[in-house]
C-alpha cells in the first residue's frame, strides 16, 4: 500500500470553488482557506497572522511576482505559495501554514500532514 496516497484527503469537486475565490475548510482542528488560482490550487492556514481575520475571505491578486491574498480584516497581503506576509514589508518570514494541493478526477485533495508549520506568534 502506498502511505502517500493515504495522507490525502478529499476535500470538494473543483466546480466548488469559483476561478479566483477561497472557500473555508475545517479538518478537525485545521482550518484550511481553499483557493483556486485556475492553472493551480493553493491552501493555508485560514487564519491571518496580524488579526486573526479569515483569509479564505480575502481578495485574491498580485503582488510583485506573488499571488497574494488580502486579509479582509487589516489588508495584509499573504504570498499564497509561501505563507509570507509580503506587505507591508517588514514583517518577517513565513508566518502562515502551507498545504500540498492536488486534484485527481476532478477533486480537491490536501495533505494535512506534510504542512509547512510556518507559524509566529500573532
Amino acid at each position: 500500500m502506498n502511505t502517500l496516497t493515504e495522507q490525502w484527503i478529499q476535500i470538494t469537486p473543483t466546480s466548488e470553488v469559483p476561478l479566483r475565490e477561497g472557500r473555508e475548510v475545517k479538518l478537525g482542528s485545521i482550518n484550511i482557506a481553499l483557493f483556486n488560482l485556475g492553472d493551480r490550487w493553493m491552501a493555508l492556514e485560514n487564519r491571518c497572522p496580524h488579526g486573526h481575520g479569515p483569509l479564505a475571505d480575502g481578495i485574491v491578486g498580485g503582488y510583485g511576482t506573488a499571488t497574494t491574498v488580502t486579509c479582509p480584516m487589516h489588508s495584509r497581503r499573504i504570498c499564497l505559495d509561501s505563507g509570507a506576509v509580503v506587505k507591508p514589508l517588514g514583517q518577517g518570514g513565513p508566518c502562515v501554514r502551507t498545504f500540498p494541493v492536488k486534484v485527481e478526477d476532478g477533486i480537491v485533495m490536501l495533505d494535512i500532514q506534510d504542512s509547512k508549520a510556518r507559524e509566529v506568534a500573532a
